[in-house]
């Protein structure tokens, strides 16, 4: 008997089913059986169905000799599953990678709950992914299993049966079925969640949910108008059984929430149905109405338009909503603009008056919170000049990583305007707002933000997948406002100075964002260590992947719950996703993988951490400075040098030892070779080329230089072979943990791993 039946009804998808079977085939958990039911498709599903049983005989095929709907196809797999578990996928559908592993987990952790409710996402026709909004009900905090009493708010969540799985003998003991119609969906979930005895959650996208394009054609009224009838199938459930009766008015007023919902979208219901379909509405709020039930403020007016069932009256409110908003939008729009002019006004009064020469206002990438160069360099600045003020750029969001000692200052505010025009010195990793004009007696400081690797600048001209909107005229006219530039080696002289091209002075001082490497005490490391959750006698391991110019959003190429678990309980991760994306890199499950994309110290992960596994992200260079290991994994090289192009092959001259899969990164570790000799002798080259001046005192010489107008008597750069960063706490270990797990099989091409060894 399989763990899941993976229920699968498939009509007109021909185009989907594949991708979603293979999802559902492809799961880490194979203990499962697929009953893909083919609705008299009249398209190819039929075929497909049988040529995926023909090659997996966990493929069990359906095929029902007239079309009845979903309901139906999904009545005919509850038939004939023999699973502990059921779970629903739509034909267009997907399951996530390891979805079923995170659900057997979670239901084990739970005690076998009837019911489990996890995450789903919209895969939208653009190719782009939007997780539910949902994501506070889901929360896996608190006991477990329990009841709906415990967490009613679940019934807010969509009322579909794709978002849950369900125990098989728990279905038919409560003989659920799925009725005829469309929003068949409805009369299933709120039974089975009423019924439940015992319920968890699992907060974790397990189902990718499409949304197809909308191409315009008139919609059906008749699938919408089945939405009443399901609801009548609903109260009939709850007037079955009088214990149930306490929950008729969350019921009523989830009813009338979805009803206005399908009414209010042009794409559900066609114009000459609308009277019709409230007039029926109207009838059923009357009809289920719970006398003394309160109306949350906010929904009043939708129940009122219910309630009385005029459609002429519901044009008027949607009319005058709309004039609303226009005139909201106006009277925005109005002030914008008087704001906008008020502030061009401002900012040329400001640049008539003084230069203020103990002023310098800071910012780094575009807004977002203290740190990498300007952090630095804003520090040093207070610390070795005497009554110099500072400011910071940032948006408000991102406020309360600056320090009490520096201004705030929100961009395209009058006090931003207001330091672009009077501060002596401007410190930026990116540019200033392109309306900045450059006065006389100001000194403009370009730190960068890392060695590049990946090309950048004008070298971006041939590359439109990384170039994308960049205005390169506009670029120029940035770095003609540039005084000086920082490197960190001479190999980012040669290309800064090259992508870059203007009549800046480059200054080779090191990186001042990492001179923290060499100021950070053992104390430090595990202050921060015990403050990022990693139990004491761990191996944490930063994951801090780049992104890529030739996908639209996040790249999950690595399985990290499979990395942890191969390689045994001493190790953690800590997952970090690059700036530009909202999501982590991969879903955090808890425990030994530790989302940290949201923590504003990039440094003070690498300090906390005991080895860095990154892909071509510019981190590399910073973090050997710490001479610590560093692992490479380079499973898409050939694309992103394609899509981006680097200024060399980071695999002739790695910093460490180098995967190109998954089992390959495994085999590293699980090896030892990611810190064995080999590594440490690639590491040395790589710091040698690399880190000639960061040895702590970065940002002491760029203030001696720029600001206290000395070219000698400057901080001397102590020699690679005489620094002495602070030691990870690994390194304080007697032994290092290996995993226990096999070592993987060399690649299936037959070419060996090259792991360091």
């Amino acid at each position: 008997m399989p763990r899941f039946s993976v229920i699968v009804p498939a009509y007109k998808v021909q185009a989907y089913l594949q991708e979603c079977l293979e999802s559902v085939l492809g799961q880490s958990y194979p203990d499962l059986e697929v009953i893909a039911v083919d609705d008299c498709s009249p398209d190819a599903c039929g075929a497909l169905v049988d040529e995926f049983a023909a090659r997996d005989g966990r493929v069990r095929p359906v095929h029902l000799p007239e079309n009845g709907g979903v309901g139906a196809a999904r009545n005919a797999g509850v038939e004939r599953a023999t699973g502990d578990y059921l779970v629903f996928v739509d034909g267009d559908d997907t399951l996530a990678p390891d979805a079923l592993r995170a659900i057997a987990d979670r239901i084990k952790e739970a005690g076998d709950p009837d019911v489990l409710v996890y995450d789903h996402a919209h895969a939208l026709w653009t190719g782009e992914t939007v997780r539910s909004p949902f994501l506070h009900q889901l929360t896996e905090q608190g006991p477990v299993p329990f009841r709906l009493d415990d967490r009613p708010l679940l019934l807010k969540l969509p009322l579909v049966a794709w978002n849950k799985a369900y125990r098989r003998e728990f279905v038919e003991r409560e003989g659920l079925t799925f009725p005829a119609g469309a929003c068949a969906d409805i009369p299933w979930t709120v039974p089975s969640l009423l019924a439940a005895e015992s319920m968890a959650t699992l907060d974790r996208v397990c189902v990718h949910h499409r949304r197809q394009r909308q191409i315009g054609s008139t919609p059906s009224a008749q699938g919408h108008f089945d939405i009443h009838e399901q609801y009548d199938r609903v109260f009939a459930f709850v007037d079955e059984r009088p214990e149930l009766t306490r929950w008729r008015p969350v019921l009523f007023r989830r009813m009338v929430d979805q009803l206005m919902s399908v009414l209010a979208r042009p794409d559900r219901l066609p114009r000459t149905a609308r009277a019709e379909f409230l007039r029926r509405s109207r009838d059923h709020y009357r009809r289920y109405r719970t006398p003394g039930a309160a109306v949350p403020l906010h929904a009043r007016l939708r129940h009122l338009l219910v309630r009385t069932g005029s459609y002429r009256t519901y044009r008027v409110v949607r009319l005058a909503s709309a004039l609303r908003r226009n005139l909201t939008r106006f009277v925005k729009s109005l002030a914008r603009g008087v704001r906008s002019a008020a502030l061009r006004l401002h900012y040329r009064v400001q640049r008539r008056l003084p230069v203020r020469y103990d002023r310098a206002v800071f910012s780094s990438h575009s807004g977002r919170g203290y740190g990498c160069n300007p952090g630095a360099l804003e520090a040093a600045f207070r610390s070795f000049v005497p009554g110099m003020r500072t400011a910071w750029v940032a948006r408000p969001e991102h406020h309360h990583t600056l320090p009490t000692a520096t201004a705030r200052v929100r961009p395209g505010t009058a006090a931003y305007w207001t330091a672009l025009a009077r501060s002596k010195y401007l410190v930026n990793n990116g540019s200033w707002d392109s309306r900045f004009v450059k006065r006389a007696g100001q000194t403009v400081i370009q730190t960068q933000y890392g060695t590049p690797l990946k090309r950048m600048g004008l070298d971006l001209q041939d590359r439109p997948a990384a170039a994308r909107d960049t205005d390169f005229t506009e670029l120029v006219a940035d770095v003609d406002t540039w005084d000086h530039c920082l490197s960190a080696n001479r190999h980012s002289t040669l290309v800064w100075e090259r992508v870059f091209p203007g009549g800046y002075t480059t200054l080779e001082t090191g990186q001042p964002r990492n001179d923290v490497f060499q100021q950070a005490t053992s104390a430090d490391v595990a202050r921060l260590r015990e403050s990022l959750g990693i139990p004491e006698g761990s191996v944490a391991i930063l994951y801090a992947p780049t992104h890529r110019d030739y996908l639209r959003g996040p790249r999950h190429t690595l399985d990290l719950d499979r990395v942890l678990r191969q390689l045994g309980p001493r190790y953690v991760l800590l997952a970090r996703a690059h700036h530009i994306y909202d999501a982590p890199p991969a879903p955090a499950s808890g425990g030994r993988l530790i989302d940290v994309t949201d923590h504003p110290s990039i440094e003070s992960l690498c300090l906390a951490s005991d080895a860095l596994v990154t892909d071509y992200s510019s981190l590399m260079f910073d973090y050997a400075n710490l001479n610590r290991p560093i692992v490479i994994h380079s499973d898409d090289w050939e694309a992103y040098e394609a899509a981006r192009g680097t200024y060399f092959d980071l695999r002739a001259f790695p910093p460490g030892a180098i995967a190109r899969s998954e089992d390959e990164l495994i085999d590293i570790f699980a090896t030892g070779h990611w810190r064995g000799s080999r590594s440490a002798q690639l590491r040395a080259a790589f710091r040698e080329r690399f880190c000639p001046y960061d040895d702590g005192r970065a940002a002491e010489r760029v203030v001696q230089r720029l600001v206290l107008g000395g070219t000698t008597g400057q901080a001397p750069v102590t020699p690679l072979a005489e620094r002495h960063p602070v030691p990870s706490a690994a390194d304080a270990f007697a032994s290092v943990p290996l995993a226990s797990v096999p070592r993987p099989q060399p690649s299936t091409d037959g070419t060996p791993v090259l792991n360091g060894s």
